[in-house]
């Protein structure tokens, strides 16, 4: 495999990773904290902060982690398996988490928790084998429909109030 076919494998896996996880964090994150200003008073009014919280989470936080982590997973790709190349090779997944963590420490506990999500999700992702840039493209719908659904549930939540 060339360095370029192998840099694009590389990247539009990255690019599946992000939207993936992306998505992810903001669904566990509106869940974990719906309404970060107030008080929840009600189940209903939980349900209801948190259909609105997630679409305004995803469109601040997947173009960060589209861009922010897919870079630096990539960066600490390349050194993890020169750092592993250079020691042992059984090093390297702990090499790859270490560096993630380190990159995901710039926002503390929110971005910490985004990383660690990224990783995980990259690491299925290199297993699976299902990283090609036709693949990478329609995963931007994974957003898309994520949004769509909260929204729309938004949506549903008013017409019983």
């Amino acid at each position: 495999m060339s360095g370029k076919s192998e840099l694009s494998d590389l990247l539009s896996r990255k690019v599946i990773a992000a939207t993936i996880s992306g998505s992810l964090f903001a669904i566990m994150l509106g869940l974990a904290d719906p309404n970060p200003f107030s008080k929840i008073r009600s189940v209903g009014q939980y349900f209801q902060d948190a259909a609105i919280a997630v679409p305004a989470y995803l469109m601040y936080s997947f173009p960060v982690i589209l861009v922010y982590a897919t870079i630096t997973s990539v960066i600490s790709d390349y050194i993890a398996y020169w750092l592993a190349a250079h020691t042992r090779e059984n090093l390297k997944i702990y090499f790859l988490l270490t560096f993630h963590v380190l990159f995901g420490l710039i926002l503390l506990w929110y971005s910490l928790f985004a990383s660690i999500l990224y990783f995980i999700t990259d690491y299925v992702l290199m297993k699976k084998d299902i990283y090609k840039w036709n693949h990478a493209v329609k995963s931007f719908w994974i957003p898309i429909l994520v949004w769509v659904f909260f929204i729309g549930t938004t949506y549903v939540i008013g017409w019983f109030e």
